[in-house]
């Protein structure tokens, strides 16, 4: 089936959840209310429907080729890319200096994940693009801001970030590629790096290298690595590609899924030295690169919504379609589609509840994040910083990990056919995988929230978040409906793990029992989370459906899936509890040789 984009629901996440409104009343968005967001949705979900989304399977089939150094991507990608450039889409969430459109992140994250349910390989670039961007507008000179930002934002030009090494994969302390001093203040870069996704393609005429490397006689560890930036061709006077720079593709991966992304092994200085320049100052390249990494991490995850969204839409079309066996409750005389079995609406449900759950928590955080960079109270920008710093891990971590449950589940719909490649459906499966890997794993994520997000300041930021929830609750009891009073019941239990397990990880247990229910934990906060969000979603679609405004059918379908996520998801939070304040032993128990 084709992709339709979920306009109702991020329409309704953005409006009633993460307050558009408030966010356009911020200094530079005074444009950008819900008539501009739906206009901006509604050209995004026509260009990715029509565009991108026909291309992924295709992608799948014909992946991105290496030869003799030159990457070919996959057919009508070259041609897709040209259009999203001109169609002003890289540049969405970029300054207007540099020709962006300046639109805030609220309204941006739902054309990410639009542009990723269409098709996950061709929107990492863009991806990487988008956290080049953000590394050269917070440390780039004014001069590298001028020589690369407006053709990267215009889409003309690509952009990559340089960090893995053979040897060095998320352990950066042992980054080797050396940079080497020039008289003419640039640097010589040495040195290879792996899993450089779009690290070379035919798309674009340049591509903007950002690369971590240890300049000579820098110290050792993280300390001592800086960033550069290497473009593929160097940058005329007038501003366009010249000569070429001494940086190499010299393979492309052979992967499980995302085959059409081509990640890249490039080699550097092979013939002399890739000319660098040095971005900020010298080591202080882990600092920037983060920049890139948070923009990415979020991003991974809104990827993470985006192919559970398109793994539920073909599962939910093939469960109306496939015809099996009466129903158990006798209401067809005969065999009838498989969504009237009570365990295929399970998981069903479960797919969708996942989905808009993870999608309401990320445009939450979006919000948060756009009030965090603009809001003229600076404690206010504080607040909204420290939540969404504790929300990038949960957007990143919880939302890849639940995409992969939901892929599985729509192979498990469709049953045998699910695992014949041509039906489609396991290519979501195989395109997820990857998701809880790159850009930090499920662990580094996990190692970040309780070390920097939670044990550090006593787990203020999480306890804050508990008294909101605790207000929600409060709503759902004044509600007193059958669908909030499921939600409440489910929601105050799960609060209630949720800060024991914050102030067991602010507490004084050893390193090795806090940090084997590191995930754990990241699971139950993104559990928590999306559930605390579902709650409001309910309150305020049975306050319009009282009032009888808006969609009734969508209304309605909000509510259950609401309750239904309180009653099968959020009642989990006790067991994952219990398994992270009193199991931690049990996970090292047992000998190393016994492994």
């Amino acid at each position: 089936m084709s992709y339709r984009a979920p306009l109702n629901d991020m329409l309704f996440c953005m409006k009633e959840l993460a307050n558009l409104e408030a966010v356009a009343k911020l200094p530079g968005f005074e444009d950008a209310g819900i008539e501009t967001a739906q206009a901006v949705l509604e050209e995004c979900a026509k260009f990715n429907e029509g565009v991108v989304a026909p291309l992924n399977w295709e992608g799948d089939k014909n992946p991105s080729s290496w030869k003799d150094g030159v990457v070919t991507t996959t057919p009508g990608f070259k041609q897709a890319f040209r259009q999203f450039g001109e169609g002003g889409w890289q540049g969405l969430q970029h300054p207007s200096e540099f020709g962006g459109q300046n639109l805030p992140k609220t309204i941006g994250a739902a054309c990410i994940e639009m542009l990723n349910s269409a098709n996950l390989s061709f929107a990492l670039c863009p991806l990487l693009t988008d956290g080049a961007i953000e590394a050269l507008l917070t440390a780039g000179s004014p001069e590298q801001q001028a020589a690369y930002l407006p053709k990267m934002i215009a889409g003309e030009w690509t952009g990559t970030m340089n960090l893995t090494e053979p040897q060095a994969g998320s352990d950066l302390a042992a980054v080797r590629t050396r940079a080497e001093p020039q008289p003419d203040g640039t640097y010589k870069i040495f040195g290879t790096k792996i899993y450089i996704t779009y690290g070379e393609h035919d798309m674009a005429p340049n591509i903007v290298h950002l690369v971590l490397a240890r300049v000579v006689g820098a110290p050792e560890g993280v300390k001592g690595i800086s960033l550069f930036v290497v473009p593929k061709f160097m940058v005329n006077a007038d501003g366009s590609p010249g000569e070429r720079n001494d940086v190499h593709c010299v393979s492309i991966e052979h992967k499980l899924g995302i085959k059409a992304s081509p990640t890249a092994v490039l080699q550097f200085g092979d013939n002399g030295g890739a000319v660098g320049q040095l971005i900020g100052q010298e080591n202080r390249g882990l600092e920037y690169m983060f920049i890139m990494m948070n923009a990415a991490r979020y991003a991974v995850g809104m990827q993470g919504i985006a192919v559970a969204e398109r793994a539920y839409q073909k599962a939910a079309a093939f469960a109306k379609d496939r015809v099996q066996s009466r129903p158990v409750d006798g209401s067809l005389a005969a065999s009838g589609p498989i969504i009237h079995h009570p365990d295929v609406k399970r998981m069903l449900m479960t797919m969708r509840a996942y989905t808009e759950g993870c999608r309401a928590m990320a445009l939450t955080a979006a919000a948060a994040f756009d009030a965090s960079h603009h809001h003229a109270d600076a404690e206010v920008r504080k607040q909204n910083q420290a939540f969404y710093e504790y929300m990038v891990p949960l957007v990143k971590g919880y939302s890849t990990e639940m995409s992969i449950e939901v892929a599985s589940l729509g192979v498990q719909v469709h049953g045998g056919m699910g695992f014949i490649e041509e039906t489609g459906a396991a290519q979501y499966l195989r395109d997820a995988r990857i998701l809880t890997i790159y850009e930090g794993t499920t662990a580094i994520q996990a190692n970040d929230l309780v070390g920097r997000k939670t044990a550090r300041d006593g787990g203020r930021v999480p306890k804050a978040i508990a008294v909101q929830i605790a207000a929600t609750e409060s709503l759902l009891a004044a509600s007193g409906s059958a669908a909030a009073t499921a939600m409440r019941k489910r929601l105050t239990p799960a609060r209630e793990a949720f800060e024991q397990v914050v102030d067991f990880m602010a507490g004084a247990a050893g390193p090795n029992e806090k940090y084997a229910g590191s995930v754990p934990y990241l699971m139950l906060a993104g559990n928590v989370v999306a559930g605390w969000q579902l709650a409001r979603a309910l309150l305020v679609a049975e306050a319009q459906l009282a009032r009888g405004e808006g969609d009734a059918a969508f209304l309605q379908a909000k509510v259950a899936t609401a309750r239904f996520y309180g009653e099968h998801l959020l009642s989990k939070a006790p067991g994952t509890r219990d398994a992270i304040v009193e199991g931690g032993a049990s996970v090292t128990a047992l000998a190393l040789e016994s492994f």
